[in-house]
């Protein structure tokens, strides 16, 4: 009988142990491995708070590590903090002989956006490969042990537990579950944010919602040149509008210019593409290949269009960010609507479907007679860089989520913000690229015409701050959560705060926030921003602009 008592006691506290092995708590609980969400946790740690990191990805970095490599900096004297310590990390990187495998360093030069890629002067680089940007993140995770839980995947529906106003516990898919006081949301959809039933917003809002101008649809506006810029027929016979449309393009209208619509700018992956022969994986035929959804390009090519290669962007090492450009490219516009609120099931699909278009149209590209000859001549000597994404079979294995649901906070960052019409209170970091909107779809016009809308680029003046407020759900809806992808901002703020370096910036502030909030067991929405504001700069923050 005692024998068996031991055995019951044992049984229990295995059964016990196993269901420990389940549970973590950490100080502060960060779902996302995006830049954002490893620099929040980097800051968390050097404030002295335990930390972990839920990634459902198991490579680190976003979109930083998953193909662009050409940054969208902006002005560049406003990226500071860790988000400048990552860009000079690059930049010691590519000092070293040993980074220039397919490429001399000379031959490189200085590339992009007007700026070196490389400044010397600053110590900084800010056009790099994929793999450096990813290992870059490791060095960082590492140094700072950072626990990091990959290829976990939230629970949405059953997986986040509050009490009083506050998140006490997320569980994933996976059976685990993560106590914290703080909770951040790094990822580029919101998921963890909108589990927790804080307020949000997916599509464009009327210019009526926050009184402004580049809101909504904005149908014969364009400000860049992804448009038709001759007549193209939309028609499967050439301008037989009897006949059924080509593939691509969408049979509803497109609505009043201004007015607010689910519509949300387009998705693609930014290819790291290789020139060099030993390096080049040719573009292969998918399984389910269509020339015919193709047409409309065949169209584009025989109105004479010629700029297939304008955004190639040279990275090092005789590669590519390879970006769309174009009346027809890389965007597979109109076909992401439902991505942002899609179950994990249905995004999958949805991502299947784009990687099947980009990869159908590189082949088209590359092989179809009806593209120029000279353009199929120098597609020939391109491919998928053969030392990038190895694990993806070359492809990028982070789609390029422009925008997803964006929150409802404590303050709406708007284009009167970014346009410098109004002063920004309680900055945490700034941005300074355009108002930047892709494509959102392509329809047929009035008179019978294949039109793409909702690309749009309007240039501030001047960098401008980014409120703490735009981190911050509303009080009444969830008290110790941040959110600093998907920002508290409208449709035409965002195009301009959805860059890589503003969302580590905001990252790192989220983070020093959340850090303070434990300190003094408040909600994060009564942080002193005095308090707040001797952190940041302390921490190199650029805040505001220096006059």
């Amino acid at each position: 009988m005692k024998f068996l008592s031991i055995i019951i006691l044992l049984l229990v506290s295995f059964s016990s142990q196993q269901k420990d092995e389940n549970i973590y708590t950490a100080d502060l609980i960060i779902y996302g491995g995006t830049s954002a969400g490893i620099m929040a946790a980097v800051q968390a740690k050097k404030m002295g708070k335990s930390v972990i990191v839920v990634s459902p990805d198991i490579h680190l970095g976003g979109l930083s590590s998953g193909g662009l490599g050409f940054t969208d900096t902006g002005n560049k004297s406003v990226i500071g903090g860790l988000a400048r310590e990552f860009y000079h990390r690059v930049y010691l990187h590519y000092q070293q002989d040993s980074a220039w495998k397919w490429q001399k360093k000379e031959e490189y030069g200085n590339k992009g956006q007007g700026t070196p890629a490389m400044d010397g002067e600053n110590r900084t680089m800010w056009i790099f490969e994929p793999h450096v940007a990813e290992q870059v993140f490791e060095d960082f995770a590492e140094e700072n042990k950072l626990e990091i839980h990959r290829d976990e995947w939230l629970d949405r529906e059953e997986g986040v537990t509050k009490e009083n106003g506050k998140i006490t516990q997320i569980t994933t898919l996976s059976g685990k579950t993560y106590h914290g006081k703080i909770f951040i949301d790094a990822t580029y959809e919101g998921d963890l944010m909108a589990a927790a039933g804080v307020s949000n917003h997916v599509g464009r809002e009327s210019n009526a919602t926050y009184d402004e101008k580049w809101n909504g649809v904005q149908v014969g506006v364009y400000q860049h040149r992804h448009y038709f810029q001759k007549k193209i027929s939309p028609y499967l016979i050439p301008d037989d509008s009897s006949s059924a449309l080509l593939p691509e393009i969408s049979s509803e209208p497109p609505g009043e210019n201004g007015t607010g619509d689910h519509r949300i700018q387009a998705y693609n992956y930014r290819m790291a593409l290789s020139r060099h022969p030993d390096n080049r994986v040719p573009f292969a035929k998918p399984e389910n290949y269509d020339p015919a959804r193709y047409e409309l390009l065949a169209r584009v090519y025989a109105a004479g269009w010629d700029q297939t290669f304008e955004k190639y962007d040279p990275i090092p090492n005789l590669k590519t960010d390879t970006n769309n450009h174009g009346p027809f490219s890389t965007d597979y516009i109109g076909k992401n609507y439902t991505y942002p609120e899609a179950s994990y099931a249905e995004r999958k699909q949805i991502l299947k479907e784009h990687t099947d278009y980009q990869k159908g149209l590189m082949y088209y590209m590359a092989n179809d007679q009806k593209v120029p000859r000279e353009v199929r001549d120098e597609m020939a000597q391109w491919g998928l860089a053969k030392d990038e994404f190895a694990d993806n079979g070359n492809w990028p294995h982070q789609i390029y989520v422009r925008e997803a649901r964006r929150m409802i906070g404590e303050y709406v960052m708007t284009e009167h913000d970014v346009l410098g019409a109004k002063e920004v209170p309680e900055p945490v970091g700034m941005g300074s690229y355009s108002l930047d909107s892709h494509n959102a779809q392509r329809f047929v016009t009035d008179e019978g015409f294949a039109q793409n809308e909702g690309d749009i680029g309007v240039h501030p003046e001047k960098p401008y701050s980014i409120s703490l407020g735009t981190l911050l759900p509303k009080k009444e809806e969830c008290t110790n959560l941040l959110v600093p992808v998907c920002v508290s901002s409208s449709h035409t703020a965002f195009g301009s705060i959805r860059m890589e370096p503003v969302f580590m910036i905001l990252g790192q502030s989220a983070a020093a926030a959340a850090s303070l909030a434990i300190d003094q067991d408040i909600p994060v929405q009564e942080l002193s921003y005095a308090d707040l504001k001797v952190v940041l700069d302390n921490e190199d923050q650029v805040l505001t602009q220096k006059e």
